[in-house]
């Protein structure tokens, strides 16, 4: 006997209301197959990733290391620059009480500037580099 199919709207579907064809007529290759060179390319990403991490967190902590140092630096250049002034001070000071009576008195003799020929240099030679600071 026929089955009568039961409906279930009195309109027509559309052209573009088709049924879905689920069946395969042929196997394809899914996404579910393993291949053998999966775990290999899959290992050496991770540990390209580990090392690309560790170089990263070595450069940073490098970076921070140095920018520690640098200040410390500058620390103690400041306290080396004040104590060379203090020491210029006593230079100068020491230097003015030097007197002709007192510098016989230590082993020093009188020169004749009659004779004397001074050497000049033209330029920047006694003069020291003055550093710029590069900052970040």
């Amino acid at each position: 006997m026929h089955t009568r199919i039961q409906k279930i709207s009195k309109y027509r579907p559309s052209i573009f209301q088709g049924h879905l064809n689920l069946a395969v007529e042929k196997p394809r290759v899914s996404l579910a197959v393993e291949y053998p060179a999966e775990r290999v390319i899959l290992r050496a990403l991770v540990a390209v990733l580990v090392v690309l991490a560790m170089g990263y967190l070595y450069f940073v902590s490098a970076s921070i290391i140095n920018i520690m140092a640098r200040k410390e630096a500058m620390t103690q250049s400041g306290a080396i620059i004040a104590s060379i002034g203090s020491l210029e001070g006593q230079y100068f000071s020491l230097t003015q009480s030097i007197t002709p009576d007192s510098a016989v008195a230590i082993g020093l003799s009188p020169i004749s500037t009659a004779n004397t020929a001074y050497v000049e240099r033209p330029g920047n030679v006694g003069m020291a580099g003055t550093v710029t600071e590069n900052r970040i």
